[in-house]
């Protein structure tokens, strides 16, 4: 594997669980594969657990990891094609990556969307960018359409916790102040219909995720029904898709209640605002998995970093 950027770049899906699984067993079991490689961490935008658990996997693996703040310590990066660069950026992406690649083996990177431009959004072109001019492996720490690395988490997270063979996954909508991202609700999509679950999306009416992604995927504009007979509720917010970056819906109705999910696992990728996405019953109740899935963030990326130091 050269690039890890899409949950599509996963070839088994549940194979990768099982692998993950035994690193998850022995952590350490692969110290030696990252001696004397470095990975770089190169964040245009804010992170807790993306941050960590990327460098913890790489010190699991024996990797040394350099953390940069881009949008903050590093000179304003150009990515536009032919541009006149007499505005605020300073440095051109064919540049930027060239060099990071001169000291880094791997390059992991977290750029979130404009929410304005989807088409410029979709193009990924930060991402992309990087992949076009970098000369060594990129990973996805998040970008605007994706979560590549949340959505393998989740997947390790349910296949552990499932108590039957084929669980009903509910991805479902909720409530927020904020234009919210795809991305993680992308991935998981990808990951779920990778997988052998029941598997349904509950939003309200014009927050459809991006049909292309969500494909044959059975979605309902009423919370209730979606949730019948669930074994994993997965919540998110995110935007409007058909009207792009719109928030016109903060709907109190639509946040997770523990009444609502009965037996259910509830799942979120964190952060995640207290009360308003989700009431305190749940979170702090023995139905939430939300510790469980950060604490997976380290082993989904560990087994990412694993497999392309194996193609080095």
């Amino acid at each position: 594997m050269k690039h890890y950027t899409s949950i599509n770049d996963i070839d088994n899906i549940h194979t990768w669980i099982e692998e993950a699984k035994a690193l998850k067993e022995n952590p350490l079991q692969g110290i030696e594969l990252g001696k004397n490689k470095t990975l770089g961490l190169l964040f245009f935008n804010s992170s807790l657990r993306t941050r960590l658990s990327t460098q913890k996997a790489a010190l699991n693996l024996g990797m040394n990891p350099i953390v940069m703040n881009v949008s903050g310590d590093a000179w304003g990066i150009e990515f536009g094609d032919g541009t006149v660069m007499n505005g605020s950026t300073a440095e051109h992406i064919k540049e930027a990556a060239a060099v990071i690649s001169q000291y880094c083996d791997i390059i992991a990177v977290r750029a979130f969307p404009s929410l304005t431009d989807r088409a410029l959004d979709e193009s990924e072109y930060v991402l992309e960018s990087f992949k076009k001019f970098a000369s060594v492996p990129v990973i996805s720490m998040e970008s605007a359409t994706g979560h590549p690395l949340q959505g393998l988490t989740d997947a390790i997270t349910i296949a552990e916790h499932a108590k039957v063979s084929k669980p009903k996954v509910v991805l479902s909508w909720a409530p927020h102040v904020k234009a919210l991202p795809h991305a993680v609700a992308n991935s998981f999509t990808q990951a779920m219909r990778k997988m052998d679950v029941e598997f349904v999306i509950a939003n309200p009416e014009g927050y459809n995720l991006n049909p292309v992604i969500t494909g044959d995927t059975p979605i309902y504009h009423n919370q209730e029904d979606a949730f019948k007979d669930a074994d994993f509720v997965y919540t998110k917010n995110w935007s409007s898709y058909e009207d792009y970056g719109l928030v016109d819906n903060i709907d109190p109705e639509w946040m997770i209640t523990k009444e609502k999910i009965g037996e259910a696992k509830f799942m979120h990728c964190l952060p995640v605002r207290r009360n308003l996405v989700v009431e305190d019953a749940v979170l702090d109740s023995d139905s939430s998995l939300v510790i469980q899935q950060a604490n997976n963030r380290t082993f989904a990326a560990q087994l990412v970093l694993k497999k392309i130091l194996e193609n080095l």
